[in-house]
């Protein structure tokens, strides 16, 4: 099921109309959609997909050479054994004619032959740079593929352009899973966020049958997604691992890491710079303010995962997963309202909800907290979120709740939003998840 992805195809389809060779670098996390998103792009083109593999650089180049033969039909393809041949070969057959090359999983090639990157640069000055080549070098490894776009890499300059997939936001959430209602589609962007791999295996199931039986569950393909994906990244995943949990708990501030992983400063600032890196980890400041910020998980599964699944580790490689999930479902609530709060600045920021805003926060001071301080052209928007059902009278009370707390803001115009999971009797202030639906779909 092809979803979304109109920003990344049309950018690939006007730099394939572009004059000239193209080096294209597409890069992204795992399990993202990079793949299908070649595939799509290439299904009315001349060219070859080539999966790499961490098997040998021979078994690489003899597999990328029957590709290149079933291409142009030349039998002594079949014979090439060298990476750099091969495209001075291609280039002598395709000559200005436009074909596609994608290379995906190329940071496998990038581990196997450490000079790959130079012996690739060799072939495109002297050889690709003249033809009608549309190449493409794809890869997971955000760390490593990120090597291909620095000033030091051989590629430096080379390449025409580069875009970086990213999960899917909340409108695509909702049209891969389409026979959903709002609150079932709230809940599962909170428990496995936009990754389109994770939302196909479950969209079949509900959300709690989902954790309980693809999450939970020993042998699963998301039981250890997140040990996977660290390892394949990091060299000592073990201190990561640490500095996840305890954002995962609640303690988001450095001070407060530093006491629960034990680290000095520095050290731990290093491994957080990694992460924000990698985009696991975020950080943010409170609106109008340049320092006491927060640091959080980014990727709502490895958010759910650290804070429910890597405690109870333990007792499920026993199988225990009634147990587990009796425990997790104590919290889940009030970690869907969190999550809905992420999901709300997430909309006001993309201006799927648009007041015509400029910039959009938390606030927090001396324990007070806004949920998001939306800053408009002629004053500020408080947004309470709350992940309740509401009557009128509630309702009217957290906003007055609200506007206390805005007391602390020296601004002439102030509005305020409340934003809840049901209303009932809602006014011009309020809006709740049928609102918020009808803006999505």
């Amino acid at each position: 099921m092809f979803v979304n992805r109109e920003r990344e195809l049309k950018f690939l389809e006007r730099k394939w109309s572009d004059d000239g060779a193209q080096l294209i670098i597409i890069y992204g996390r795992r399990r993202v959609g990079k793949t299908m998103l070649l595939k799509e792009f290439l299904k009315d083109k001349k060219g070859v997909y080539f999966l790499a593999t961490a098997d040998s650089m021979g078994e690489n180049v003899k597999g990328l050479a029957e590709k290149f033969s079933e291409l142009t039909g030349r039998e002594y393809f079949k014979d090439v054994r060298d990476f750099g041949k091969l495209f001075r070969y291609l280039a002598d057959e395709i000559k200005n004619e436009r074909v596609a090359v994608v290379l995906d999983e190329f940071q496998y090639l990038m581990s196997l032959e450490s000079g790959i990157l130079s012996v690739l640069q060799k072939a495109w000055d002297e050889h690709l740079r003249d033809t009608g080549i549309f190449l493409v070098l794809c890869g997971s490894s955000i760390g490593m593929m990120e090597r291909t776009l620095e000033y030091k890499s051989p590629l430096y300059g080379r390449r025409t352009g580069q875009w970086k997939v990213e999960p899917f936001d909340i409108r695509a959430i909702a049209e891969m899973l389409s026979d959903r209602d709002m609150e079932e589609i709230v809940k599962f962007y909170a428990v496995f966020g936009g990754v389109p791999f994770y939302l196909d295996i479950v969209k079949d199931l509900s959300v709690e049958e989902a954790i309980r039986e693809k999450v939970l569950r020993k042998g699963e393909v998301l039981y250890e997604e997140p040990e996977f994906l660290l390892r394949e990244e990091l060299r000592e995943p073990r201190t990561y691992k640490l500095i996840l949990k305890g954002l995962s708990l609640g303690y988001e501030t450095l001070g407060e890491l530093v006491n629960f992983t034990g680290l000095d400063r520095g050290n731990l600032s290093r491994y957080i710079d990694t992460l924000e890196r990698l985009d696991l980890v975020g950080y943010e400041l409170p609106y109008g303010r340049r320092k006491r910020g927060r640091y959080y998980i980014r990727d709502n599964f490895f958010n759910f995962w650290f804070r429910f699944v890597y405690p109870n580790l333990a007792d499920l490689e026993l199988g225990m997963v009634d147990d587990v999930w009796a425990k997790i479902e104590k919290s889940l609530n009030a970690y869907y309202g969190k999550m809905f709060e992420r999901l709300v600045r997430e909309m006001l920021r993309m201006k799927i909800l648009d007041f015509g805003q400029k910039k959009v926060a938390r606030w927090w001071h001396k324990g007070e907290e806004i949920d998001a301080v939306v800053e408009l052209e002629d004053g500020l928007l408080f947004v309470e979120v709350k992940w309740s059902e509401l009557k009128r009278k509630d309702a009217e009370r957290a906003l007055e709740e609200l506007k206390k707390k805005a007391n602390s803001f020296d601004v002439k115009d102030k509005r305020f939003l409340l934003i809840a999971r049901r209303i009932r009797g809602k006014s011009n202030e309020m809006m709740d998840l049928k609102d918020l639906e009808e803006l999505i779909r």
